[in-house]
Order: structure tokens, then sequence, then C-alpha cells
């Protein structure tokens, strides 16, 4: 990272620079691009860390002065290679804001979240529903570091340019009402949070159908804020759903590799690209973590001890780690399963715990 101080007698007459992150008025720039000023090394930091290290060079062209054109072709031309490069530049941020969310780094997440919304309205402009990922992924990110102020402003942008537009895909929707469940559960309201999870499950189902897991973090959340208001018995049935959304889709994805043997007798080794094929994204794979662990905790610390279900996380769980390679973990999860379904059978699972014993075994080495 270079820095280089601003020497305001050396810009342009009448030209005001500001920081990336925050507007406030500039005192150094990025040494490396020179088109890119903060308000201190610090912000600086924090854009370098996040995503300008990444984008550093392809701002250049974006942010110096356009070259005269002796023609409205070469005009026309100009005009969509800037648009071609705004629109790269506004993927590939959003995508670095969101592996940032996914990984739970909240602050790395925020200055390119910043640069993704920055792009979209340059490509857009303002009144673009196309704005609102950006929006939420901001909102995300404040609500993760407790900023809740922060958050609700940007949830208020995210809901205004879904006012703005007559059409608003049912997963947009979906996105912004669950994060504005989770504001207002995080503020203490909790009817005004189970109204936006409630309208959260119904965006999810109208684009992804009533069982996919889509839904199942409306579910979990809507779950935690009866946990919240001890209503243990509407939290204990929310958070079975969820188990059986994620145990449901993980045995259907098992089911399919198993059936890729010849025969129970003559299991091998699955070739690595039938295995990576069914593989959870990244978003999926995160939610799966963060909802089966917190439901398996809850389980088992619960005052009265419901083994059956237990058994039902765990086993979700050894299916989730074998699907994404991590067979250590199915290992001893599977393990985990057997030695609860001997004490306490669980109706169906016992078959299903074998099978995926077979296909951990199969494997003559741990991927992971």
């Amino acid at each position: 990272m270079q820095t280089e101080r601003v020497v305001l007698l050396a810009l342009p007459r009448g030209q005001k620079v500001f920081c990336e992150l925050c507007q406030a008025p500039a005192t150094v720039r990025c040494g490396g691009c020179g088109v890119t000023y903060y308000c201190e090394v610090e912000h600086q930091n924090a854009d370098w860390v996040s995503v300008h290290e990444k984008i550093c060079q392809l701002l250049i062209p974006l942010r110096t002065v356009l070259p005269f054109y002796d023609s409205e072709k070469k005009r026309q031309h100009g005009q969509e290679q800037k648009i071609s490069r705004e629109k790269f530049l506004a993927e590939l941020t959003h995508n670095v804001a969101q592996k940032f969310l996914f990984e739970g780094k909240h602050e790395d997440a925020i200055p390119a979240a910043l640069h993704s919304l920055k792009f979209t309205i340059s490509v857009h402009g303002l009144n673009s529903s196309e704005l609102v990922p950006a929006y939420l992924m901001l909102a995300e990110a404040s609500l993760g570091l407790g900023h809740l102020s922060q958050a609700e402003e940007y949830l208020s942008q995210a809901q205004w340019s879904v006012l703005k537009t007559s059409q608003c895909r049912p997963t947009i929707q979906s996105k912004l009402h669950r994060n504005m469940g989770l504001l207002y559960a995080a503020k203490g309201n909790f009817e005004e949070s189970l109204y936006h999870l409630a309208n959260d499950i119904f965006y999810a189902s109208c684009a992804f159908g009533i069982n996919d897991i889509a839904i199942s973090g409306g579910y979990f959340h809507m779950a935690n804020v009866f946990f919240r208001q001890n209503r243990m018995d509407v939290a204990d049935s929310l958070y079975t759903e969820v188990t059986e959304i994620w145990y449901n889709h993980f045995s259907r994805l098992i089911d399919r590799q198993f059936q890729s043997f010849l025969s129970p007798a003559e299991i091998n080794v699955l070739p690595e690209e039938e295995m990576t094929g069914d593989l959870l994204d990244e978003s999926q794979q995160a939610e799966a973590t963060q909802m089966l662990n917190a439901i398996l905790d809850i389980r088992e610390q619960a005052s009265k001890p419901q083994p059956d279900k237990v058994a039902k996380v765990v086993f979700a769980l050894a299916m989730f780690h074998y699907l994404i390679l991590d067979m250590p973990k199915a290992h001893e999860l599977t393990k985990k399963t057997l030695h609860i379904i001997k004490t306490v059978p669980v109706e169906g699972l016992e078959d299903s715990v074998h099978r995926l014993a077979k296909l951990v075994k199969s494997k003559s080495f741990y991927t992971k």
C-alpha cells in the first residue's frame, strides 16, 4: 500500500477531494492509482484490506479525464466501455463484500459494499432496485457490528428503492424483510420483527418453493425471537422445521451419490467431480453451519433432553460435512449419531446413518 499526502495547491482550481469511505475532506491518496482519496491513513488501510488492493489499477481509466472524441460513434464506444468497466467492478466488489459477510468479517465488508453501491448507482441511477443488494449488505454488516442506527438508515434506503420500482424480485423482498426482522429483533421490537420475518418466509417461498433451504433462515430467526420471548414450545417447533428442511435437502444429495454406486458391495471412492458437483455455495454453507450448530447447542443445553431431536441435528451436520468434503468431521458426527440412536432409536434414521457411514468409509483418504 502506497500513501501520498494531498497537496491542495496542486489540485485543479476549485476541485475538492473527499474520503472514499466517509466523504470527509481528504488528506491522503493512494499512491498506486493516484485517483482514490481518504481522510486519513486508517481509512486507506481499511479500504485496502477490504477491496482496493484488487481494484486499484482498474480505477484509473474510470477516474481520469475522458479523452476528447472527434466523432459521436467514438464517444458512444467510450461510454459503453466505461459502463462495462463499472458493471464489472460493481459485481466484483459485491462478491468481495458478500464473501466477507459469509466469513463474519463485517468491518471488512463495508468498504467493498460501499464501492459496489457507488458503481451500481453510476450504472443504473439512484432510482433503481438494483441498488437494494448493496444497501442490504451494508445493513447486514452494520447489524453485525451493532451499529443499529446505521443499519436502519441503509434499510430505509433499500425499502425506498423497492417502493420506487413497480416490480421487485421476490428474492430481494425476502432479503429486505429478513434484515428488517433482524434489526427490529436487535432493538427488542419482537412483534415488528416477527412480521418482517414472516414476510421473508413468504417471499422466499414464492421464489424457491415452500420446502427450499432458502426459507430456513426466516424460520430460524423467527425461532430465535420466540426463544428470547421464552415461548419455548413455538421456538422448539420452528427449530425442528429448520432441521427438517436441511435434513431433507442433504438426504436428497446423499441419496443421489449413493445411487451412483453399482451396488453396496462394490463401493469405491467417488470421482472428485461427482463429489464436488452438489456442493453448497458459500452462502448456503455459512447458513447451514450457523443454523444447525446453534440449534444443536440449544438442544444439548435444554433442561429436558430430547435425544431424538439431537440425533436429527447431529446427523444433518454429518451429511453437511460429508458434502463439503470434511471427512474427519463427517466421520466424527456419524459415530456420534450412531451412539445416540443406540440409546434412543429414531424411526427411519438408522438406515440413513449406516449408509452415510459406508460412504465416508469408502473414501480411501480424508479430503480435508
